[in-house]
């Protein structure tokens, strides 16, 4: 029998120290998201980040805390339930990180005889950080427990039509009554050496500002690129004005070059060229999170504010919203029905 494996980023269990604690080692000590030698990564995380961090992210994670538990969990199982709707295999929801396990979505699967799952990381972009370490943790956690089961993996789908277009409506529905002067894609963070280290020809990514639109084979795994192309294919789509739209990326650690423009630079710079009214899309999601919620979202518009700029329109993302769960339905449909993964 074939099945469907979610699987996001993950949350603490609480907006408190106690829970956000276990839940920053794990996602930190990842060799994918902070790639030094074991040995540093445990000074750096566990030596000083993790001393501070956890009090100050559950104070960022209280301001965004639903009543149902994590935005981001809640928004997936709501997700989830809508897919399962829409097909008739078993689909089951994990998480890279937290007490949700892909390890127990797995079991989940098998339990209802499941012994071929396709596995779509719930990211459009190619990241080691994001994509990537689900694909290998899925891996580990098949080869070591469920042998038995197959696996297929859906691709990165940042050009896919469907999702282009549903994200593209979103998006327009969410300037509606909005008279910008700016939008600015915002996209998540990842540190400049990610990327070459993902370059499979060890020459082509320079990060120069040319590499991302000559063609090559590297951009399969480039997370620069693929944010690059997301947000052409939506200006295509929407048919924006070139000089309104422009790209950051959001969410850096200090003493290190993460990809440029910095998204709170690019609030202050914005604001300070007279631009009034900012929206801001984050593209690299497709459920809302802390990211979004706190650091877009509440940050971000008094960042923007605090330099000079007026209206400040934050779109949220896919979320479980019908024309995302109808997309994602018919990608694991025709996987089911012919062995068929969109492009």
């Amino acid at each position: 029998m074939k099945g469907v494996l979610l699987v996001n980023l993950g949350s603490p269990d609480s907006p408190t120290a106690k829970d956000v604690k276990p839940y920053l080692d794990e996602f930190l000590m990842d060799e994918r998201v902070i790639d030094t030698p074991k040995w540093l990564r445990n000074i750096i995380v566990r030596g000083i980040i993790l001393r501070t961090r956890p009090k100050k992210s559950a104070e960022s994670y209280k301001k965004i805390w639903w009543d149902e538990g994590s935005p981001l969990v809640v928004i997936s199982e709501r997700f989830t339930e809508k897919v399962r709707k829409k097909t008739d295999m078993p689909v089951a929801l994990g998480m890279r990180y937290g007490t949700m396990t892909i390890k127990s979505a797995l079991q989940e699967l098998k339990d209802k005889g499941v012994d071929e799952a396709l596995l779509v990381p719930l990211y459009p972009h190619y990241a080691m950080s994001s994509y990537e370490t689900v694909v290998v943790k899925t891996m580990e956690e098949q080869q070591k427990n469920f042998p038995k089961m197959q696996l297929t993996t859906l691709p990165a789908f940042y050009k896919n039509e469907d999702y282009i277009k549903v994200l593209s409506e979103r998006i327009a529905e969410g300037l509606q009554n909005f008279d910008y002067d700016h939008i600015l894609f915002s996209y998540h963070g990842i540190p400049e050496r990610h990327i070459r280290k993902s370059d499979p020809t060890k020459f082509h990514c320079k990060i120069d500002g040319n590499c991302c639109n000559v063609n090559s084979v590297a951009h399969n795994t480039c997370y620069r690129h693929q944010c690059f192309d997301t947000t052409k294919s939506v200006k295509a789509y929407l048919n924006l004005p070139e000089d309104k739209i422009s790209n950051s990326f959001q969410s850096r650690l200090p003493n290190d070059p993460w990809l440029k423009p910095y998204t709170d630079f690019e609030f202050e710079r914005l604001a300070k060229e007279g631009k009034k009214n900012l929206a801001v899309i984050t593209p690299a999601f497709v459920a809302d999170c802390l990211e979004t919620l706190e650091e877009i979202a509440m940050e971000g518009k008094n960042q923007f504010q605090e330099a000079g700029g007026g209206d400040y329109k934050h779109i949220t993302c896919l979320n479980d919203r019908d024309a995302w769960v109808e997309v994602m339905a018919k990608w694991v449909n025709e996987w089911e029905a012919k062995n068929q993964l969109p492009v």
